[in-house]
């Protein structure tokens, strides 16, 4: 069911997204400290480029007017082209030793949303910042923070309609929602979307104990539901509106990181996954780790939000 992207490999793999005018995918490896791409036709052999860059990309998302916008440890930048120049556009407030940003993409609107991590896990003192650059009257782009009050920022994601705003809080085990009003951008009637159980004391992998692990990156569909990568938990969820899980998907990899889906007609599932960190017994096993998958979805997707400035 799942085909590995030839040449995809990367120690953790995020922030996947189809470009429809390059008709190519790109995704991040974040300890890599990378940017990569498909050039040409999605298949055997296909070609993977790779741009380096200075410190950790967390998220990133493609702008209208070309180029990039990449939330990077410190900060949100702007390259107008691939491996250009990286320029500074908001700065946040945190202590970029322990402290990067992580999951993130633009809304319909073009303002682009990235949530913070704190690596070392010991408090609840990430949150989830936007930042707006459509500024016609000369002003610098406006980053506001939207939320707070977690571990590590994930599952990012707008409902169709724009009225819901999905959050993920990986290391709770929990997905939030909010009423969204976009055009004022205002979150209200914050409340628990969907929470999962917690991994049981003495979980390994191949391990008797059942867990279906814990919520990173997701996405929304054409009909609004929710499919969120379960991180140690082998499989890609799609949630219906109402938080009920109604179909689950098997991965042949431990930890999937994010799902997004392109292709033309938008109906190609891409998933990104992990390898940094996991036991070599599990990499043996799963040779599959930390490369793109793909498989054809019976529902499409939406196609990627451009950044506006």
């Amino acid at each position: 069911m799942w085909t590995p992207l030839d040449n995809s490999l990367s120690a953790l793999g995020e922030s996947p997204f189809w470009h429809p005018q390059e008709r190519s995918l790109y995704w991040l490896d974040i300890p890599g400290r990378a940017v990569l791409r498909t050039r040409g036709e999605i298949g055997a052999g296909g070609a993977v480029e790779r741009w380096h860059l200075p410190t950790e990309p967390g998220c990133m998302a493609p702008a209208r007017s070309g180029g990039l916008v990449i939330a990077l440890r410190d900060g949100i930048y702007r390259a107008r082209e691939w491996g250009g120049a990286l320029t500074a556009i908001a700065r946040v407030e945190h202590d970029a030793a322990t402290m990067r940003f992580n999951d993130g993409k633009c809304d319909a609107l073009g303002r682009f949303w990235a949530g913070s991590i704190n690596e070392a896990k010991d408090r609840a003192n990430a949150a989830l910042y936007c930042l707006d650059a459509r500024r016609d009257d000369g002003q610098s782009p406006m980053l506001s923070q939207m939320a707070e009050g977690v571990t590590t920022a994930n599952g990012l994601a707008f409902s169709p309609d724009a009225r819901t705003l999905y959050w993920a809080d990986t290391p709770a085990h929990a997905v939030r929602a909010w009423d969204w009003d976009a055009a004022h951008n205002t979150l209200s009637h914050g409340r628990v979307f969907k929470r999962f159980d917690a991994k049981p004391e003495g979980w390994a992998p191949g391990s008797a104990l059942a867990y279906g692990g814990r919520p990173d990156g997701a996405t929304v569909d054409a009909e609004g539901h929710y499919w969120v990568a379960m991180f140690e938990g082998a499989q890609l969820l799609r949630l219906a509106p109402s938080g009920e899980v109604v179909a689950a998907f098997a991965l042949p990899v431990q930890c999937p990181t994010m799902p997004c889906f392109g292709g033309d007609d938008l109906r190609t599932l891409f998933v990104t996954t992990a390898r940094k960190g996991r036991p070599e017994a599990e990499l043996a096993q799963k040779p599959a780790s930390g490369m793109v998958l793909s498989m054809r979805s019976d529902v499409p997707g939406l196609p990627v939000h451009f950044f506006e400035d």
